[in-house]
């Protein structure tokens, strides 16, 4: 599934599953920019994809800012000249009963899931579209060729995950599910394709962090803690970031592309719808 010369923007790029993509689409020969608020994550992540051989860009962007997300999205095309496939990967939460969850938890959480998704979909749309008006191939659907490819993160927890971290961050992922299904009807005429991701439980420093807290509060070590998260899993184990690197990367493959407005999940056999 090469990806040769293809320019790639991840947002949360910085580390767990966007660094893992970074890695995932330089290894498939893309160009990649690493979009992380943190500027020395996303510089750690770009250098990682230049040691495997692609030309890499490390960009500071907060996506809950609109101006943010236009100053990352023309940084992409200053260095590279065009854009073709923007990973929304960014995402925040925190452990919440439903009776905790506060109106600053609500705003902080879908400032970043949902406006900031919207809002790179839609800033990076807008560029593909306006590049492909200038390539008479791009934009070409019975050549099999696409203008442009829209990969969102979503999560089982917008599919009803009973484990989900909190309700808020479960409202805003199905709000992403959503979102991909209503831009890809809209954005096809352009020959962009629109899917996300649904990752079940994966190996982040999220859950590195849920994982040490269990510890010291409660006594339940690392890896009693692992296997509590296991297993439910028909599989029998969590994600990597690998595991949805992969996914990615074939949503941005030429073998992906007649597929849109499709949500995947990568989670083991969790949830099966």
């Amino acid at each position: 599934m090469s990806l040769k010369d293809q320019v790639v923007v991840i947002t949360g790029a910085g580390n767990g599953i966007g660094a893992g993509i970074a890695q995932a689409m330089a290894e498939a020969k893309a160009h990649v920019v690493c979009a992380d608020i943190d500027l020395d994550a996303a510089q750690r992540t770009a250098n990682n994809a230049a040691q495997i051989g692609a030309e890499s860009l490390a960009v500071m962007a907060d996506v809950g800012d609109i101006d943010g997300i236009e100053t990352m999205l023309d940084a992409a095309i200053d260095r590279f000249g065009r854009l073709d496939v923007i990973v929304n990967n960014a995402g925040v939460t925190r452990k919440a009963d439903i009776m905790d969850l506060t109106e600053a938890d609500w705003d902080r959480i879908h400032r970043v899931n949902s406006k900031g998704v919207f809002f790179c979909l839609q800033g990076a749309a807008r560029r593909m579209i306006e590049q492909n008006e200038g390539d008479s191939t791009s934009g070409d659907m019975a050549s099999g060729t696409t203008g442009g490819r829209i990969i969102n993160m979503a999560s089982i927890a917008g599919r009803g995950y009973a484990g989900t971290s909190n309700a808020a961050y479960a409202a805003s992922k199905g709000a992403v599910i959503a979102l991909t299904k209503t831009a890809a009807q809209q954005l096809a005429r352009h020959n962009i394709t629109v899917n996300s991701i649904c990752p079940g439980v994966t190996r982040t420093p999220l859950l590195e962090q849920v994982f040490t807290t269990l510890e010291e509060t409660k006594g339940i070590s690392k890896a009693d803690s692992e296997a509590r998260a296991a297993r439910p899993i028909p599989l029998g184990r969590i994600n990597e970031p690998s595991d949805i690197a992969a996914m990615a990367v074939f949503l941005a493959s030429p073998g992906a592309r007649n597929i849109t407005g499709q949500c995947y999940n990568v989670d083991g056999g969790l949830i099966t719808s």
